[in-house]
């Protein structure tokens, strides 16, 4: 191997430099099937909600508008436009933190009003990231890694549903078991005799064994591929926007959860791919782009798009970082959102097999966050906020715990109740700002004087 060839290969694990085409797409694809049927999901439950009833004909073509402003989203974070995006590796995808409040929405309102909502939160949120500068005092390391962390801990469920077969009717059955199983023991024996860069590829070569195996099983529908056309253009405006305040104040609401999420997102990729502190304008971007994205992705007829704690995970495992590595994956998202056969293909993942690769990758994100709690100090004061706010946080939005919330207003209910990332962002930005600074200093006159 020249040292050109070296050098492309090494490039993989840098943010900018020139990698093969034929070695990225690869690397591409990986990204965009670990995440693909999550960024389908949301759509499906929110339009299920909704009163009146979606056709089937017009939920297929949210799901390819979905795809396809996956993909532009991506585009945008990878390479910004002026301020808008953040130019890390992150990738985009329609958000499961807004399904709650805008099923519910779609039920009394009607999913013209679910656009409206999305339309105005977004440009709330992306707004609200161009000015990051004046308010990122508040999301000190310490914060940022309390809400990392309990990133990690809320995708365990999710990798635990989707290794038991998703909310398929045979979930937890011996054959969906047995599918995650195998794809899991894949990627295990991937990561350990590959060799050099090969190695990274193991979620997916678990992906790919798995769904050969699934197709074995009978459990792919490969008739449904070809159905629906070989090509769609994405529909501009396929509902009116309505505007109705309180579905608008419910949904801002949400959108600053999301931004907590997505500070956390940030703040992974860069301590977990890069192997740095996340920088401000970086989280500006990001946000920026959240928002600003969202906005454009209720055009469409979609709920909001937002970062993907999946891939998240997925870079921090894998270590590959190049954006023009990721960008090829959010070239195939936008195929897939063009030519109805690709889309069907990726949306024909079985989810045992998704979960199969997916549940080390979130125990990576838990990691990072651990690693950047570490990498604050364990002072007493920040021992304090991580300490305080994970517990609360994790014990109160356990479905065992789930009543503890009947005290509250149904607003505050849909916004904490069940969502562990937004309870410890809340907790862990009001320790930070009101416990005093020399905590520890106290601590040692006191020990000291006596």
């Amino acid at each position: 191997m020249n040292k050109s060839q070296t050098s492309s290969i090494r490039n993989i694990y840098q943010l900018d430099g020139r990698v093969p085409i034929g070695k990225a797409i690869p690397f591409g694809l990986q990204h965009i099937l670990a995440m693909f049927v999550a960024n389908l999901t949301p759509i499906t439950i929110i339009a299920g909600a909704a009163q009146p009833a979606l056709t089937q004909a017009q939920i297929a073509a949210l799901l390819q508008n979905a795809m396809f402003v996956a993909g532009i989203a991506t585009l945008i974070q990878l390479y910004p436009i002026w301020r808008i995006g953040s130019r890390l590796p992150i990738v985009m995808g329609v958000s499961f933190t807004f399904v709650t409040v805008l099923s519910t929405i779609a039920a009394n309102y009607g999913y013209p009003s679910v656009i409206g909502a999305v339309l105005v939160g977004g440009l709330f949120e992306g707004t609200l990231g161009l000015l990051a500068k004046y308010w990122r005092r508040i999301i000190t390391p310490i914060v940022a890694a309390s809400v990392v962390t309990a990133i990690g801990f809320s995708l365990f469920t999710v990798g635990i549903r989707s290794f038991g077969g998703g909310y398929a009717e045979d979930f937890g059955s011996g054959r969906n078991l047995l599918l995650g199983v195998i794809t899991l023991a894949v990627c295990l024996l991937w990561n350990i005799f590959a060799k050099g860069y090969l190695k990274q590829l193991s979620v997916l070569a678990g992906l790919i064994v798995g769904y050969v195996v699934a197709i074995i099983m009978g459990k792919v529908d490969l008739s449904l591929i070809l159905s629906g056309g070989m090509i769609s253009l994405p529909q501009l405006l396929p509902f009116k926007p309505e505007f109705h305040a309180g579905a608008i104040i419910s949904t801002c609401i949400i959108f600053l959860v999301s931004a907590a999420e997505t500070i956390g997102d940030t703040s992974a990729m860069a301590s977990g791919g890069l192997g740095r502190e996340i920088k401000g304008e970086e989280i500006s971007g990001s946000l920026a782009c959240d928002g600003y994205a969202s906005a454009l992705s209720s055009l469409f007829g979609c709920p909001p798009v937002t970062s993907f704690s999946q891939n998240v995970g997925l870079v921090a495992m894998t270590k590959v970082v190049n954006r023009f590595t990721i960008m090829t994956g959010a070239v195939c998202m936008i195929l897939a959102g063009l030519l109805p056969p690709i889309g069907n293909f990726f949306s024909s993942l079985p989810q045992s097999v998704l979960g199969g690769c997916t549940i080390m990758m979130f125990g990576t994100i838990l990691t990072s966050g651990i690693q950047m709690i570490a990498n604050c100090g364990f002072s007493q004061r920040n021992i304090t906020i991580a300490a305080l706010s994970l517990s609360i946080g994790i014990g109160c939005t356990a479905a065992t715990e789930a009543d503890i919330w009947n005290v509250f207003p149904p607003l505050v209910q849909s916004v904490f109740a069940g969502n562990v990332v937004a309870v410890v962002f809340v907790l862990a930005v009001v320790l930070s700002l009101i416990l005093p600074k020399d905590m520890d200093i106290r601590t040692l006159d006191e020990e000291e004087n006596k």
